[in-house]
């Protein structure tokens, strides 16, 4: 009796919307092993599903070998292969970081949810505002690269069988615009087939690759190239003297590993979040990385002119492989695998865009919020919020129209918005401590990078996010005109306008940070706000749970936790 009194004269006192009846309610639902949201349809997701979505979302050899053209003429066979080198070391570095946070916090609003909890309590709402606009802005540029990528592979299969074709701006923007609408399409009305859809991509993704490359390799037998132009041949053609063309080259395997995050916005539907999630992220950018670097080391070696690669109108990539078969049919049937991978990626990829979107407009992050936050009675998708993001995708592509680099710009942007929205809770975790992991009331942490390799991740991870972000929003050649801008620049400053104003406006006067923390997050908050100690009986008890491996997400929800205390 006397231990319970004392455990309550050291809780604090809830500052949000929360009572305590319902965090108690949500900590009993945590403690049965059912979380907050005890729906049997959630635990359909087995860790090597949720891999394979994150897989299928970052679709890394794809990515990086539909954007041979960003690092080949920037770097070369060089930056192409080693440049994967650093950008796994910086990605892993910040999904490691994060997959602590996912681990402690897993929650569906990803780093803006954590940025509010890391950050010091007065600074929550502006934090949690401005790391909401970078990843719903990232998310929206990576929805537009799907169907930019879509589009030079299909025209570029059309010049290939045709020399005479030259693609056109406007051509790669219609097909865009199809791959986009196509994705909003399964996303509204086809939201059934999408578990069976994710299930196939990473097959036919990780096929397409083994296939592409065992012809490839056939087809070159004996004319191989040397390994001294696989692994030492640079290549500048840029303008930039030779360091900066490399850094800017590290583009292409910066994008093809980015957006590991989507699996921290998933954890509400899949069982044991807090160890799974975590997990997802580090080895989606793993598998990533090392099926990247081996297809691309193979399409390398069968590279005939590396010229002709840059230079071709059919795209690096279809004149790389038709470099390796000699055969303008048999590459044509191969270019059919990245094609459909980027149609697998583009509803993917929507649909985590969407729900981000959804997920900030519930919060009151976005104009017209309640609009946006809208879902349908029906299906349960949130048709605005899909809707919103194809319309923004459709405009973002206009650059296409007037820009011959609008590629390196939509590349650019999504990489550039979601690091830096990676960058700051992790920032917040360095600077203020890592205690921050370890609320009194909340289970001991058993995935933890320690106090020593926990803060090398996180300074390696900011170091390459801001070095990166200097760097991608330089302009691809020298000298600079209309053509060839990079553009992510512009966008970078107008999504900046739009937040401070959006913040100015209506922002500062509404926004209290993200509305939906849940029940336990609350009491956390409440927690570190207060530097409440531990108290040794709950962490012991909390300790038993975890070991029992019983315990669920911790992720909270306002509705079901008034449920419980209802009841």
């Amino acid at each position: 009796m006397s231990s319970s009194s004392s455990a309550d004269d050291v809780r604090p006192q809830l500052k949000g919307t929360y009572s305590r009846a319902e965090v108690n309610a949500a900590t009993q639902s945590e403690q049965k092993g059912s979380g907050p949201f005890p729906r049997e349809d959630n635990r359909q997701f087995s860790l090597l599903s949720i891999i394979g979505l994150a897989y299928t979302i970052l679709n890394s050899w794809t990515a990086m070998a539909a954007s041979l053209s960003v690092a080949l003429p920037s770097g070369g066979p060089v930056a192409v292969l080693w440049g994967i080198v650093p950008a796994m070391i910086g990605n892993l570095a910040n999904a490691l970081s994060m997959a602590e946070m996912a681990h402690v916090y897993p929650s569906s609003g990803g780093q803006y949810h954590w940025s509010a909890l890391l950050s010091p309590p007065d600074w929550a709402p502006i934090v949690s505002w401005i790391t909401g606009w970078f990843c719903v802005a990232g998310w929206w540029a990576l929805t537009a690269t799907a169907g930019s990528l879509a589009g030079s592979l299909i025209t570029g299969m059309i010049a290939l069988n045709n020399p005479n074709y030259e693609p056109q701006r406007w051509q790669i923007f219609l097909i865009y615009t199809g791959y986009t609408l196509a994705a909003m399409c399964l996303n509204i009305w086809g939201i059934k087939l999408l578990p069976a859809i994710n299930k196939a991509a990473i097959t036919w993704s990780l096929a397409g690759a083994a296939t592409i490359c065992i012809v490839c390799l056939a087809c070159s037998s004996g004319n191989y190239q040397s390994g001294k132009f696989v692994f030492a041949t640079y290549i500048n053609e840029t303008g930039w003297n030779g360091g900066v063309a490399w850094i800017l080259g590290l583009l292409q395997a910066s994008f093809g590993l980015i957006a590991y995050d989507a699996v921290a916005h998933m954890v509400e539907e899949m069982p044991r979040p807090h160890i799974n999630a975590p997990r997802a992220m580090v080895l989606a950018v793993l598998i990533g990385s090392s099926t990247s670097f081996i297809f691309l080391m193979v399409i390398l070696f069968c590279i005939k002119d590396v010229d002709d690669v840059i230079t071709s109108s059919a795209g690096a990539l279809l004149a790389a492989i038709y470099q390796g078969t000699g055969s303008v049919a048999g590459s044509l049937c191969l270019q059919v695998f990245p094609v459909v991978s980027m149609m697998f990626a583009a509803q993917g990829i929507l649909t985590g865009s969407s729900r981000m979107t959804h997920a900030f407009a519930r919060d009151g992050g976005l104009p017209f919020s309640p609009f946006f936050a809208k879902v349908s009675p029906t299906t349960g998708v949130p048709v605005n919020a899909v809707i919103l993001t194809t319309v923004l995708v459709i405009i973002f592509g206009l650059i296409y129209i007037g820009s011959s680099s609008a590629l390196n710009a939509i590349l650019s942007s999504s990489v550039v918005f979601l690091n830096v929205s990676y960058s700051i809770p992790i920032g917040f975790l360095l600077f203020r401590g890592r205690h921050l992991l370890r609320p009194p009331s909340f289970p001991e942490p058993t995935m933890s990078l320690g106090n020593f390799w926990g803060p090398v991740c996180n300074v390696t991870g900011l170091v390459f996010t801001v070095f990166t972000t200097v760097f991608f929003v330089f302009p691809p050649d020298l000298p600079v005109s209309g053509l060839n801008m990079n553009y992510a620049i512009v966008v970078f400053a107008f999504i900046f306008i739009v937040a401070t104003l959006t913040w100015v406006f209506q922002g500062r006067k509404t926004f209290r940070g993200p509305r939906d923390l849940g029940a336990l997050f609350e009491l956390a908050r409440s927690e570190l706000a207060m530097g409440t100690a531990p108290v040794p009986h709950e962490r012991k008890a909390q300790e038993a749970i975890v070991e029992d491996g019983t315990s669920g997400s911790v992720a909270g929800n306002s509705e079901k936790a008034k449920e419980a205390a209802a009841q």
